[in-house]
């Protein structure tokens, strides 16, 4: 059984206001085994995709390498923009090893709530995938259970969007309210459902070179 421990903490700083939410690397971000054009930081997995849409919405010219320098211009964007990284699950068990969220055993999930309260300034959370089984957004459901909190729908249109109240701190004057955005997944398998959105027929039908990479960047510059 392979120990999947996630290799990053938190990256949070005291006026983050977004919060983006996935569940594991791959594997091999666990192990050290980086292939040539991953980047040893959040999301750095090449195949991943993340930073390939940011790329492409705020046209960055970002490196694709194992260097310092590849890492440090992802931290510098994040900063810049406000925004941090928490994935939920701090570590899992699997028989297969490969990155698949449906394989994972065992599991370990962080306390995002915990971190919530920590940092007063983060109004949102962007899930890196829906409610499908092992998901960040289905983890974050049976988190979100020990503290009796509860997600309120406020858009069921792709993106999904829902709110929820955080538990009232010491000294907290007014209710804190915290918006979730679940964003469609850089997976492959999630090329499927995008293939049946709607919108993204139509879009299709009106440019025969509109693709799903491009339908992740529309959605996403919304939000990042």
């Amino acid at each position: 059984m392979f120990k999947h421990k996630h290799p990053y903490p938190p990256f949070i700083k005291s006026d983050t206001k977004k919060l983006i939410v996935g569940t594991l690397p791959p594997p091999r971000f666990t192990t050290g085994d980086l292939l040539e054009k991953d980047v040893n930081f959040c999301y750095g997995s090449y195949y991943n995709s993340l930073w390939l849409y940011i790329d492409k919405i705020h046209d960055l010219g970002l490196r694709y390498d194992n260097s310092q320098e590849a890492v440090e211009e992802r931290k510098a964007f994040f900063i810049k923009h406000q925004i941090g990284v928490c994935d939920i699950v701090d570590s899992a068990e699997r028989e297969k090893i490969d990155a698949s969220d449906i394989g994972m055993q065992n599991i370990m999930l962080r306390d995002v709530i915990g971190y919530l309260q920590k940092y007063p300034s983060i109004n949102t959370l962007l899930f890196t995938g829906g409610n499908s089984k092992n998901g960040p957004e289905y983890f974050f459901r049976k988190h979100i259970k020990d503290y009796n909190i509860k997600l309120e729908l406020v858009s069921k249109v792709t993106p999904k969007i829902h709110q929820f109240v955080m538990p009232k701190q010491a000294k907290q004057s007014k209710q804190r309210v915290i918006k979730t955005v679940s964003l469609t997944s850089g997976s492959g398998a999630a090329n499927i459902a995008i293939g049946s959105n709607p919108l993204y027929k139509q879009l299709k039908a009106k440019n025969p070179k509109f693709n799903t990479f491009d339908f992740r960047v529309m959605q996403y510059s919304e939000f990042i």
